[in-house]
């Protein structure tokens, strides 16, 4: 663990100009600017000839220097960032012995500020001391002012450090919200795709189903030369199931938009043709449209079953309001099979269970003392 801290370079993100204020940037900007003018002005200021063109160039060399510094450190290649605070150090010296010792100054403190900065600790570990022997070698003031300095020039470098890291953990946990809430949006997006084609299959599967039902009868009906009134019985009675197959998508897509009836009127109007009676039990209330969506969809199923499996049959529906949940209670009292019993694939019920499981909810089906009994608990 120690070593990882010591051997860890500061991430890419807390050294770059990526989410850093308009001001800060500006700052930096102007705080170099008015460094390299200050250097430059000393060279001008107090030299003549080709001391002159040596200060100047040496400012520029040194700036050249600091520039590929900086690039080779955001890359993370330490022995050519080590080497070329070598040579600014170095620079240093020169300028020193050269009498520029402004740019002395500078060089040295800038090296070991930026080796506390972007490099690995335990190459600023060598470096700083490099560096701060030849501040403190050439330094006019007197050993406590010196030593004083030194230690804020540690200090001043290791907390632009912990700055950097701690906005480059900032920027990336800003990363990561923004790459979760997109996955986010689209998993929500996905998920809002399968509900609209689960409520357009269910809508489908139970209309053209109920219609199955009718015209498979028309069909026995025909080659057992059935009378012309039972055979036209049975092709209203499709028309009709077409009809409200018709209503029920438009129901479905008004409930997709969140216009939805309530549960217990949709009931009462799913049983008109049938005979069945509707109670509701509990405190009534809205429900979350998935509930009612599953509500509705079991009890469509349901009648269909009986329909097909029980025809004539009395059922009883009992919706029952629950604390957190709502339950759909819909039992018949049985009867001899329809000619029709053996239709369909048998995937209605599994498809609304694995609805009700969806929801957290259950789904069970099965034959109770006279007939079958189909029973839905969803939360709510």
């Amino acid at each position: 663990m120690i070593s990882d801290r010591w051997m860890r370079w500061p991430s890419r993100e807390s050294i770059t100009r990526e989410g850093q204020s308009v001001a800060r940037l500006w700052f930096v900007r102007v705080l170099r600017v008015v460094i390299a003018g200050s250097l430059l002005w000393n060279a001008f200021h107090h030299d003549r000839g080709w001391r002159l063109v040596a200060g100047v160039g040496l400012v520029l060399l040194c700036g050249g220097l600091a520039w590929a510094f900086l690039r080779t450190s955001l890359d993370q290649r330490l022995w050519p960032s080590v080497t070329l605070l070598v040579l600014l150090m170095g620079c240093g010296y020169a300028a020193q012995a050269g009498d520029w010792r402004v740019l002395a100054l500078v060089l040295w403190c800038g090296t070991a500020v930026l080796s506390l900065e972007r490099l690995p600790l335990l190459a600023a570990a060598v470096c700083v001391p490099v560096a701060m022997t030849g501040f403190s070698a050439y330094n006019n003031d007197n050993w406590l002012v010196t030593g004083l300095i030194v230690v804020g020039l540690a200090l001043a470098g290791y907390t632009l450090r912990l700055d950097a890291d701690a906005r480059g953990n900032a920027q990336r946990l800003l990363t990561q919200e923004r790459a979760a809430r997109t996955a986010e949006a689209e998993t929500a997006a996905l998920a809002e795709r399968a509900r609209i084609a689960r409520e357009i299959h269910d809508v489908l599967a139970h209309s053209l189903s109920a219609q199955l039902v009718h015209l498979e009868a028309a069909r026995l009906l025909i080659e057992g030369e059935a009378t012309r009134d039972q055979i036209l019985e049975r092709v209203v009675a499709a028309r009709s199931m077409a009809r409200e197959g018709l209503a029920e998508t438009r129901q479905a897509l008004s409930a997709l938009r969140g216009e939805m009836t309530p549960v217990e009127d949709f009931l009462h109007e799913l049983v008109t043709s049938d005979k069945a009676s509707v109670s509701v039990t509990g405190a009534r209330r809205a429900l979350p449209a998935e509930a009612s969506q599953a509500v509705r969809r079991v009890a469509q199923e349901a009648l269909t079953n009986v329909r097909k499996h029980a025809p004539g049959a009395k059922v009883f529906v009992r919706l029952a309001y629950g604390e957190g949940e709502v339950t759909l209670d819909i039992r018949d009292s049985g009867g001899p099979p329809g000619e029709l019993a053996a239709s369909g694939a048998g995937y209605g019920l599994l498809g609304m269970r694995e609805r009700a499981e969806l929801l957290g909810g259950s789904l069970t089906a099965g034959p109770g003392e006279e007939g079958f009994i189909v029973t839905l608990k969803v939360p709510t």
